[in-house]
């Protein structure tokens, strides 16, 4: 769970490396698209190829040879060591805040969002703390003009964008019979047309580039319909939707797209989504429900820094997934759901008390949720 909170394809800044440079250094995802790995390229059949080339043009132009090989050089240099962009939405905080100061730690130039600039002191203590740098970008995903100006100001500042990590969120708790039209598309603005409004704005860039990840943080309610949460559940349901889609059609471009799930993870979500509208009466059991995984969650929560890693990983693996469970309960959760019929997730429904819907769920995902 997660909280809310074409461009030059070498950079803003030119070359930047001598034409001595080494040429054995990481690739990133830039490189992808002329074939190489994504960790290590085969830099004498790079330099000869783009080399070869260059040579041919430079001389259509009337330059000599020894200025189409500084250049062509200058040019290999910058497609290998290109320091990869990468935005966070919702770095304020949770997964975010710790995705973000990781792939800074990993060598990424980083541009987190959040909605007030003012009470980023978190991030910016955090990334001073730990001697780098996280550009910090005000934008709420949830209005078309403040992601177009963000996402304007990071092109402008950065270039490009290598890799968005649709992060931001909120959460939903309600009943399906309690929870208005006006409250789901409140939560589905956000957790789905947000992440939408920000992949719109760096795809054109990435298609042109033929590179990039697009990696949407969705849920293991993504995957489970999680009792007494309906707005969050048929958002990140969408989500995952969506990007199952995204991922068929962007496929051709050579853009990446992953879905990560977590489970349980330590987050301020825990304080914000407490929620229980209950307004029939009708559901008190339904919500007690909710709650005891919510408890049991707090308890064994998973540090957000795991879901980073995984993040990272969906970035640079060579072997990519299109989802990634993760954290407390996830990948049983989600495992143990794919097992069950629907007739016995409908079946776990009609517990009597809450101890026998702790021993249904124990029984089916293998999760213990009591506390």
């Amino acid at each position: 769970m997660s909280t809310r909170d074409g461009a030059d394809p070498f950079g803003a800044g030119g070359c930047g490396a001598p034409t001595g440079a080494p040429l054995n250094e990481p690739v990133t995802s830039t490189t992808r698209s002329i074939g190489s790995s994504d960790q290590y390229a085969t830099p004498l059949v790079l330099t000869r190829v783009i080399a070869r080339f260059a040579t041919v043009w430079f001389q259509k132009l009337g330059l000599t040879s020894a200025t189409a090989s500084a250049m062509s050089g200058c040019r290999t240099v910058c497609v290998m060591t290109a320091t990869p962009v990468s935005v966070v939405t919702g770095a304020n905080s949770g997964i975010g805040r710790a995705t973000a100061l990781h792939l800074a730690e990993a060598g990424h130039e980083v541009y987190g969002t959040v909605r007030s600039v003012e009470r980023a002191e978190k991030l910016r203590d955090a990334a001073g703390e730990r001697g780098v740098d996280v550009h910090v970008i005000e934008l709420d995903i949830a209005t078309d003009e403040s992601v177009r100006a963000g996402f304007d100001e990071i092109v402008q500042r950065a270039g490009r964008v290598d890799h968005l990590v649709n992060n931001a969120g909120v959460g939903g708790n309600g009943v399906v019979e309690e929870s208005t039209p006006d409250r789901l598309l409140d939560v589905m603005n956000v957790d789905l047309c947000g992440a939408v409004r920000c992949l719109q704005a760096v795809l054109p860039g990435m298609r042109e580039r033929r590179s990039g990840t697009i990696v949407n943080v969705t849920s293991i309610a993504g995957r489970l319909a999680a009792v007494a949460q309906a707005p969050y559940v048929a958002a990140k349901w969408a989500l995952e939707g969506v990007s199952e889609e995204l991922a068929l059609e962007v496929a051709p471009f050579g853009v990446r797209v992953a879905i990560i799930e977590p489970g349980v993870t330590k987050s301020s979500i825990f304080g914000k989504n407490i929620d229980l509208p209950n307004d029939s009466g009708a559901y008190g059991a339904q919500y007690e429900w909710m709650m005891q995984m919510y408890a049991a969650g707090y308890v064994h929560a998973t540090d957000a820094i795991e879901v980073a890693r995984i993040i990272r990983h969906a970035i640079e693996t060579d072997e990519p997934t299109l989802r990634y469970p993760v954290s407390w309960g996830g990948a049983a959760i989600v495992d143990g759901r794919r097992r069950m019929s629907d007739e016995e997730w409908i079946e776990m429904g009609r517990v009597d008390s809450l101890d026998e819907y702790i021993a249904a769920f124990q029984h089916h995902f293998g999760v213990d949720i009591s506390t």
